[in-house]
């Protein structure tokens, strides 16, 4: 089997590099499963209705929320009505939305995904990412080789304790948020892939998806400015990830990083 998993899709860049790429990419890899973090889509915060079909229409199968996930009410509706949108695990059990997504790849395998956060510097109330991940695989039949979990963290420490603690019992451990893609990638020795940060799809020539000028008078003058999503360098980041259909042990990681070969035409957001 042959996932991808891209990296925070911000924005309506994100969106356009997405529909550019994504089904080149199912086509010309052979690709059975398709995963987005979208919870950066709707102009940079959180995923409304029309944007999720839209990446549907694209080719991915299951979209992930991390931090952001309540940014926008229209998102909660989504969470109620789609079981292919997931929130993290680890959020008190009386929030809205589903923890799991198990769907059928193209090649007719089932498939796992779940989120959890990371609590160091992450301004949100969750539960340890650990045992959230321990109660997450409890409840996933043996009969599910494939086993994706995103790990949505802003420190390197949380998310590379992660993959070792994860390590043979599931097929890759991913990390987001950070918007950076890191250069470790790496298949740990009893199976698991592992990437510290799959990288941000979206706008580069800024800072994490904004835009570079109002971000830095920001932080120089001290004044809070809007942060409007950046448009230029536009770039679809993440993973290709190779498994054994029997065991759903990873054999190979890859990191993509793709230019939009074409600029998004101008109008709405969605």
């Amino acid at each position: 089997m042959r996932l991808l998993f891209i990296g925070d899709i911000v924005g309506r860049p994100g969106k356009h590099v997405c529909s550019q790429i994504i089904p080149r990419l199912i086509r010309e890899r052979d690709l059975h499963c398709v995963i987005a973090d979208a919870e950066n889509a709707a102009a940079g915060s959180g995923l409304t209705a029309p944007m999720f079909f839209k990446l549907r229409h694209y080719g991915v199968d299951v979209c992930t929320l991390g931090d952001h996930v309540y940014k926008r009410r229209e998102t909660i509706a989504l969470l109620e009505s789609e079981e292919r949108v997931i929130r993290p695990a680890n959020l008190p059990r009386e929030a809205t939305g589903r923890e799991l997504a198990i769907v059928e790849a193209r090649d007719g395998a089932p498939v796992a995904v779940f989120v959890v956060l990371g609590r160091t510097y992450m301004n949100i109330r969750s539960d340890c990412p650990f045992h959230a991940a321990d109660r997450m695989l409890e409840g996933i039949s043996s009969a599910v080789k494939t086993v994706i979990v995103e790990v949505h963290a802003e420190t390197t420490s949380e998310k590379v304790a992660l993959g070792w603690y994860l390590d043979g019992r599931v097929t890759a451990v991913l990390g987001t948020h950070t918007h950076v893609q890191t250069a470790d990638e790496q298949i740990l020795p009893q199976g698991t892939a592992y990437i510290t940060d799959v990288g941000m799809s979206g706008p580069y020539d800024s800072v994490l998806g904004r835009d570079k000028h109002a971000v830095v008078q920001s932080l120089v003058t001290g004044v809070p400015r809007p942060y409007t999503v950046a448009t230029e360098d536009v770039r679809l980041c993440g993973v290709i990830i190779e498994t054994e259909d029997s065991t759903g042990r990873a054999t190979k990681i890859e990191r993509v990083n793709i230019p939009d070969p074409l600029p998004p035409p101008p109008g709405d957001e969605d």
